[in-house]
């Protein structure tokens, strides 16, 4: 048989045992979540890169010219819309390589290539702008 009230809560170092575990808990998931996140969007990033080079490519490939913004595949329906840079969350931050002539009988020179436009470093070490 209970003695004392029925309702009767925790105590006071009970309760500081609890919020003690919590904190540490929140500790250690914290940076396993933002760690996890930076290598979703570095995935996503790898991802975004070679559908957009594949791309480059096949408009050339298909047109004999190179295009010269991102907005001419949009254009002539390679692509929906410029997709965003997951690093810098932006449409407007790629940077564009241009070059010469990468296939016999190509009529005009223009986009080669694609980077990121981010200033940051990658988990791996390398900047995004090398990727």
């Amino acid at each position: 048989m209970r003695t004392g009230d029925p309702r009767r809560g925790f105590s006071l170092l009970e309760m500081m045992i609890v919020l003690t575990i919590v904190a540490i808990l929140a500790a250690i998931a914290v940076p396993m979540y933002q760690s996890m996140i930076r290598r979703a969007e570095e995935a996503v990033l790898k991802d975004t890169l070679y559908t957009l080079r594949s791309l480059i490519d096949a408009y050339t490939a298909d047109k004999r010219a190179a295009p010269q913004t991102l907005d001419d595949l949009v254009e002539a329906g390679y692509l929906r819309e410029v997709p965003e840079d997951p690093i810098t969350e932006s449409r407007t931050t790629w940077v564009l390589e241009s070059g010469e002539a990468m296939i016999p009988g190509q009529i005009t020179t223009g986009i080669v290539d694609v980077h990121s436009g981010s200033i940051g470093i990658s988990s791996e070490g390398t900047p995004y702008s090398e990727w």
